[in-house]
């Protein structure tokens, strides 16, 4: 646990990481964060605000509310991020809380949350039966999971395989360039598993 502890803190040596990234075209990259998860909510068509809202409200869309989660050791750090990151006016849409995977989990609703995005969150395969248990816990019938992640090693493929006896996944996105996977997860529908 102390190389994991040193290896998160020397992530923020060069300074914090951004949390959007607006290329200007009213589209958001999704960028390396320092964080688990990145939750949002309420439910609404473009839960992501990545449309028109993009531009005009600043990333988070004009309803969005997002929840960024770590764990309590680098709870500080990603504070310092958003604060670095966001507009005033955006930051109180933010909300920084603690979640370890897994654990405590009544300390969010369950379903809450539209869209759940994870960047380079599938590594320590002693974690995957947690991850898989948050996710369905914050996953309603229609959350959106996006995960980012680059296929390395086969336990990576082992936590994709968990992940679709609950969930229909599919890649939507491949860059060559920096081998970074998207996969796309919806909770499956009941009367598909019959």
């Amino acid at each position: 646990m102390t190389g994991l502890k040193e290896q998160r803190a020397g992530r923020w040596r060069n300074g914090p990481r951004p949390l959007r990234g607006d290329r200007g075209d009213g589209v958001a990259e999704i960028p390396q964060a320092s964080c688990h998860l990145l939750l949002c909510k309420p439910h609404n068509p473009d839960p992501a605000g990545l449309e028109a809202a993009w531009s005009r409200c600043g990333g988070l869309g004009c309803g969005a509310h997002v929840t960024i989660t770590d764990q309590k050791v680098a709870l500080e750090f990603l504070k310092s991020n958003v604060q670095a990151n966001l507009p005033p006016h955006i930051q109180p849409k933010a909300v920084v809380k603690e979640l370890t995977w897994g654990q405590n989990l009544r300390s969010f609703l369950p379903a809450e949350f539209d869209l759940i995005l994870g960047a380079d969150i599938i590594y320590l395969e002693e974690t995957f039966t947690d991850l898989l248990q948050t996710l369905e816990y914050l996953c309603s019938d229609h959350s959106v999971i996006l995960l980012a992640c680059r296929i390395r090693y086969e336990r990576d493929n082992n936590f994709l395989a968990m992940l679709e006896r609950q969930f229909t996944v599919s890649k939507v996105h491949y860059d060559p360039g920096k081998d970074v996977h998207i996969y796309k997860a919806q909770r499956k529908n009941q009367r598909e598993d019959l």
